[in-house]
This record gives C-alpha cells, sequence and structure tokens, in this order.
C-alpha cells in the first residue's frame, strides 16, 4: 500500500507503464473502499445517520474516484469534496469516508506543487466545518476543526515525501549526468590521445621517409652517373646517412608506440634491453641540432639559432617546439631542395616563445663537388596536383594549439619561398620564470654547412 501510495505518475510513460499505473491507482481505491465499507458497517456512532442508497453511492463514489488520482490530482480531489461534503451535511457516518478524503489529500500533496495542497486543504477545512454548522450542528463543526490537525498532518506527510523524492531524484539525476560526463571525457581522452599517436607517427614516418627517398636518390645517382670513378666516400656518407635515420626512426616510433603496449610493461622495458633501444625523453631542443643534420644530409643548407634554455620550458612546448621544426624540415625538403632554412627559436618581448622556419624556395641540390645542382639528380620541387594533400600543415597547427600556441604557414611575402611561425608559451606549467634583462642563455647558432651531400 505505501509503495502504491508514492508511485507517481512518470512524465512521458509507455502504454504499459500507464496501464500498470492505472491497475495500481484501482487497487488502491478498491483497498480505500474496503476499509471505508468496514467502517460504515462497524464503526456506528450515536447520532450519525444510518446509510441508505444514497448514503452508499457518495461513499462508494469518493472511493471510486481515486482511480485517476495520479492522472488528474486536483479533479479527483474536487471530485472527492462534492461527495463527502454533502455526505458529511446529510450527517451519515462522519468516519465513514475520512479514507478517500486523506488519500487524495495526500496524493495532491506529493504531486505539489505546495502552494497548491496549502490553498486545498484550508478550502476544504473551512468548506466542511462551513456545512456542520449549516446542518444545524455546531458541536459538528468544533470537531471538524479539532480533527483537522489530522488533516493537516497528512498533507505535511505528502509533503515531505515530495521533499524527498525531488532529493533522491536530484541525486540520481546528478549521478547520471557524472556517468555521462566521465563517458565524454573519456571518449574525449581517447580521441585526444588517438589524434596524438596520429600525429607523432605522421611527424616520424614523413621525416624519416622523404629523408631516406633523398638519400637513396643521391646514393643511386651516384652509382648510376659515373661508376668507373666512383666516388666510394660520398657513396658510404649516404649510407650512413640512411642507415642513422632509420635507426633513429625505429627508437622514436618505438617510444610513440610504448603507450599502446602500457599493459605489457615488463616484456617491454625486456625488449628495449635486448635490442639496445630505448624510450628515451620525449624529444626537445636539444634534438634540433640532430634534425638540422639530417636535413643537410639530405641536401638543403640548415641555419639553426636557439636562443632560449630548453630548462626553463615545459615538456610539453620542448616536444611541440621539435615536432614543428621536423615537419618544417621534411617540407623543406620535399619541396625546396637545396633551399637555405632559417631556423630561429627564440623568446618574444612579449614573452612568448616564437619558433620560426623560413627558407629562400628551391635551388637544387649540393653535389659532390660543393656547387649547388652539381652531380645529383634533379628533384621535383613541387607536388603531383592529383595527388591528396597531406596533413603537415594540420599536424603543426594542432601541436601549436595543444600547448595553447598560435602558428601560421604560407609563402613569404617579401621574396620566394615559405615561412613558418609559430608562437608558444614560455615558462613550465604556463608560468614564465622571469630572467634578469642581459641573463638570457648564450645563443645557439649553427651556420649553414656548404657542399654537404
Amino acid at each position: 500500500m505505501p509503495r502504491a501510495l508514492h508511485r507517481r505518475r512518470a512524465a512521458a510513460e509507455t502504454p504499459a507503464e500507464a496501464a500498470s499505473r492505472r491497475r495500481v491507482d484501482a487497487a488502491v481505491a478498491a483497498v480505500v473502499l474496503a476499509v471505508q465499507c468496514g467502517l460504515a458497517l462497524f464503526a456506528h456512532v450515536d447520532g450519525d445517520r444510518r446509510l441508505d442508497a444514497l448514503g452508499w453511492t457518495l461513499l462508494v463514489g469518493s472511493a471510486v474516484a481515486l482511480i485517476g488520482r495520479r492522472h488528474s490530482p486536483m479533479l479527483v480531489t474536487v471530485a472527492v469534496v462534492l461527495m463527502v461534503g454533502p455526505y458529511h451535511a446529510l450527517n451519515y457516518q462522519h468516519v465513514a469516508v475520512v479514507p478517500a478524503g486523506l488519500t487524495a489529500l495526500y496524493t495532491l500533496a506529493v504531486l505539489g506543487p505546495p502552494l497548491r495542497s496549502l490553498l486545498t486543504v484550508t478550502f476544504v477545512i473551512g468548506l466542511m466545518v462551513t456545512v456542520m454548522s449549516w446542518g444545524g450542528r455546531p458541536h459538528g463543526a468544533v470537531d471538524m476543526l479539532r480533527s483537522s490537525g489530522w488533516v493537516l498532518s497528512v498533507v505535511l506527510v505528502g509533503e515531505a515525501v515530495r521533499i524527498h523524492r525531488a532529493y533522491i531524484a536530484a541525486i540520481v539525476e546528478r549521478a547520471e549526468r557524472a556517468e555521462r560526463t566521465r563517458e565524454e571525457e573519456a571518449a574525449r581522452r581517447v580521441a585526444e590521445e588517438r589524434l596524438r599517436i596520429a600525429r607523432d607517427l605522421h611527424d616520424l614516418l614523413a621525416h624519416s621517409i622523404t629523408l631516406i627517398g633523398v638519400q637513396t636518390s643521391v646514393a643511386a645517382h651516384v652509382l648510376i652517373t659515373d661508376p668507373d670513378r666512383l666516388d666510394r666516400g660520398t657513396l658510404a656518407k649516404a649510407l650512413d646517412s640512411i642507415s642513422d635515420t632509420c635507426r633513429d626512426a625505429r627508437a622514436e616510433l618505438r617510444a610513440t608506440l610504448q603507450v599502446l603496449r602500457a599493459g605489457e610493461g615488463g616484456e617491454a622495458g625486456e625488449a628495449d634491453g635486448a635490442d639496445g633501444v630505448g624510450t628515451g625523453p620525449p624529444p626537445g631542443l636539444a634534438g634540433l641540432a640532430d634534425l638540422a643534420a639530417a636535413a643537410e644530409a639530405a641536401g638543403v643548407r640548415v641555419r639553426l639559432t636557439v636562443d632560449v634554455d630548453e630548462a626553463d620550458l615545459s615538456s610539453a612546448v620542448g616536444a611541440a617546439t621539435y615536432r614543428i621544426v621536423q615537419e618544417a624540415l621534411t617540407n623543406a625538403v620535399r619541396h625546396a631542395p637545396g633551399t637555405l632554412v632559417r631556423l630561429t627559436v627564440a623568446r618574444e618581448a612579449v614573452g612568448g616563445l616564437r619558433v620560426a622556419a623560413v627558407d629562400d624556395g628551391p635551388s637544387g641540390l649540393p653535389g659532390p663537388s660543393g656547387s649547388p645542382g652539381e652531380g645529383l639528380p634533379p628533384v621535383k620541387a613541387a607536388e603531383d596536383p592529383d595527388r591528396p594533400q597531406g596533413y603537415g600543415l594540420v599536424g603543426m597547427r594542432e601541436r601549436a594549439r595543444s600547448v595553447a600556441g598560435t602558428l601560421t604557414a604560407g609563402p613569404r611575402q617579401d621574396g620566394p619561398g615559405f615561412a613558418v611561425t609559430a608562437v608558444l608559451p614560455y615558462g613550465r606549467s604556463g608560468r614564465e620564470r622571469a630572467a634578469p634583462p642581459g641573463h638570457g642563455p648564450s645563443p645557439i647558432s649553427i651556420p649553414p654547412t656548404e657542399g654537404t651531400a
């Protein structure tokens, strides 16, 4: 019975749920009718009028009206009052119809709002007192006022139940929202991790394969053009560069994919030790010189200037700088062979880290004799228009955005060539480490190497 009284009509219920609700409400109405009939038969009070056909009709009607108590609580309360009022006015057994009135008021209080319940119970009590007084029974009106405390108690219990149910519903809603938020956060983190791995693989493979392709073409050209006077030194240097590039790519690929083998930490560690290649720390400014040397081995000239201390940068900013420079050099090797690339990593006056890669456009590859374009095969400066666009520039922008930075890339306005400029946060964990003017790290400058094959 308590569970049936507390069950509320759902905001959007299916036909099966509506049928179940109607069956429960019908059962409650039947129980109330049985109780009222028992009171009418066995709880007779002196002075009360015995029930006749009209009395039984009003008594049964007040209970039957409860079938729609949760569908239309206010309408049911009005119907019960319209039947209970004449019942009391005709001086039938007053206690017999009390369960129907209390059930209707309780349901009205549970479904709320509270103001409606308060106004309704005030009106009902006032109406009953008026009916008793009008019926010539002043003592009945006094008794009704005395018993109104029970009516108020029922309404207050209904309000307490409503408040408790609202509190439980709020807790459940917050728990469901938190669960949805956790699932969305997990999905977002998975997507971000997949994007990060895709960026790392793109940067690594595009850079390594481009360098290997250029170096292989140099070695093949040396073998084909003049096999009688083979420049063994140049060929050995090209092959050594290919070997070094493969070794570096393998180590970095292992470090990139290590996150996918988090559950195999012991085996992964043993494999790394057996191969002699570990995951190592994430790339940073210390690896820029190696990138410059690899690009020079592929036929471009690089002038690298690093005017910051890596200790002043967070690992994320250092890794983003490394990847941006790597992709910029890869694009220069692929699209502008033999060009001069000026790489600058310096702190801006406003406090940001400025990473710039500016080239002069394609000018041919330097040959073994040291002059550009002599003795080596020509390299296409532009991609095939039918070839799908890559993700290099998109990846660089995503790298910059991942550390709250910005990146611009496009043809130079002051001459031929291409320029990539990124502005990244300076400092560790987003906080700048203030340094006195004139006490910054000494710049590292690597002049362009002339005549590098």
